[in-house]
């Protein structure tokens, strides 16, 4: 069974002299000494260090408090998840799943082993709760595939679980006062790996100077996203699934508008893997946002309007394939076909299959390409507006909307090359979207409340409530239809594309 917590620490270079006193500090009602630990911990990663690489670590640790297998993932400068499972000999599966985006078919092998003597303290305040964790590690460190050895000594400071963060301020600002300066490495492993052999890998991003160079930073920037997420969607983190979605979606938004820059006979086919990717995303994703919408409008009805278990109702719907499409989407993860589609995006932004307007000026391709975007989304507006209210309405609305998405992306990441011009229309395409997506909820709401209704009814409960949410939904749909048209008019006068 795996544990989790959120690591909050940071690092600093140590002498001979070992801990200066902290009993200055702000707060700091006590430093309480808990003795000496002795650490043995053996890191593992594959053979070309991906791990290390995206600054993740993995360890099997005896001695201490926390003995087991520790898997600790960046979420900021100085933070880190750490999810803890019980020791074992081999890498649990329940730890090699939250790495496979990086590690993909490589095994993963033990690297270095650090000993270490821990002098353990702890900072605690008037009523003795502890603040945080102070420690001075000697660390003897071996790279086990040449036996070159490093050794040091390092002061970790980490603070304890709910604790306010401008505690480690107060620390840091009493260090640095008797001369103690941050560590230089990011963690214990960093420092082994430089000081044994060469240091983790660090990609340098190539400057922006032709417009293929912009357009593969942000298809870079979307694989990135997928790959980094990927714990985080296998860990049900919340909006992790969401925003892997969004990452699949802007990767192919960008394909279809740049296709002058990128050749669309090699990316079509990954544009329809990543389709293929989100479509699994979206399983669960679709009825979550149905749910926080049918959710808000029952907490803002009367409860003279409430008419039999329609809560009850609404979970049960909410929930009724929640666990096998949950289990569905750790099997995509875990499948074949994701792994390809993995290596498939790496072969694209390491060898882009540029075509002749990749080498020309950023401002001018990139702009012709949003431009184009623009007009597309245009006519369908147009079209979408010339409709009566209805379903054929609706459904011109939401390909509009899908329009009103790609010039978003396309403005997004227009970005770096057009400043302000594509600013502004970012800006305008995020209030458009929102304004036809609240629309398109009302669409699909409205469906569901019909599968709801029929559904009490055939238990032979009132559909009173759903037919009232399904007027306000109908209401709420004809207020966005009313304000298009001048929302619309105001994009175009203050377009600059």
């Amino acid at each position: 069974m795996a544990d989790t917590k959120r690591e909050i620490e940071r690092k600093y270079e140590s002498d001979e002299s070992g801990l200066p006193d902290l009993t200055g500090v702000a707060g700091v009602a006590a430093v309480i000494d808990k003795g000496v630990a002795h650490l043995d911990a053996t890191y593992y990663d594959t053979e070309d260090e991906r791990l290390a690489a995206a600054s993740i670590t993995l360890r099997r640790r005896t001695g201490g408090t926390d003995a087991g297998w520790h898997l600790k993932l960046p979420v900021a400068t100085g933070v880190r998840d750490e999810i803890h499972v019980p020791l074992s000999d081999t890498v649990p599966r329940a730890l090699t799943g939250l790495v496979r985006s990086r590690t993909r078919d490589h095994a993963l092998l033990p690297l270095v082993r650090l000993r270490s003597e821990r002098d353990v303290r702890h900072l605690v305040d008037a009523d003795g709760i502890l603040l945080a964790e102070v420690c001075v590690d000697a660390v003897r460190a071996e790279r086990l595939s040449t036996g070159a050895q490093a050794q040091w000594t390092e002061i970790e400071v980490e603070l304890a679980d709910g604790r306010d963060p401008v505690v480690l301020r107060k620390i840091d600002k009493r260090l640095r006062k008797t001369g103690v300066r941050p560590s230089a490495a990011s963690s214990k492993l960093a420092r082994a790996l430089a000081e044994t052999g060469s240091g983790p890998r660090r990609r340098t991003e190539p400057p922006l100077v032709t417009a293929g160079d912009h357009v593969l930073a942000y298809v870079r920037a979307q694989r990135d996203a997928i790959v980094e997420l990927d714990p985080a969607v296998r860990r049900d983190e919340h909006d992790s699934v969401h925003r892997m979605r969004v990452a699949t979606r802007r990767m192919r938004s960008a394909f279809r508008s740049f296709g002058k820059v990128l050749d669309r006979a090699v990316t079509d086919p990954i544009g329809e893997e990543l389709k293929w990717l989100a479509g699994e995303l979206g399983v669960d994703r679709d009825r979550e946002v149905l749910t926080e919408r049918l959710t808000a409008a029952l907490d803002d009805l009367p409860r003279t309007l409430l008419a039999g278990p329609v809560r009850t109702r609404l979970r049960t719907w909410t929930h009724a394939r929640r666990g096998g499409s949950r289990r569905r989407l750790i099997a995509v993860l875990d499948g074949k076909r994701y792994l390809e589609l993995l290596g498939a995006l790496d072969a694209l932004v390491d060898e882009p299959p540029l075509r002749k307007a990749a080498a020309g000026d950023p401002e001018k391709v990139i702009g012709k390409a949003v431009t184009k975007d623009f007009k597309k989304l245009s006519a369908r507006i147009d079209e979408a507006l010339a409709l009566p209210p209805g379903h054929d309405r609706d459904l011109a609305l939401h390909e509009a909307r899908k329009k009103a998405k790609r010039t978003r992306y396309s403005a997004e990441a227009a970005v770096p090359a057009l400043g302000e011009r594509a600013q502004d229309l970012l800006k305008s395409m995020k209030d458009l979207q929102n304004l036809l997506g609240d629309h398109q909820d009302s669409v699909m709401t409205r469906q569901a409340l019909r599968e709801l209704a029929r559904t009490a009814q055939a238990a032979g409960e009132s559909s009173f409530t759903y037919g009232v949410l399904y007027g306000r939904e109908e209401r709420r749909a004809a207020d966005d239809e009313a304000a298009l048209p001048a929302a619309w008019e105001a994009i175009k006068e203050g377009s600059a594309v």
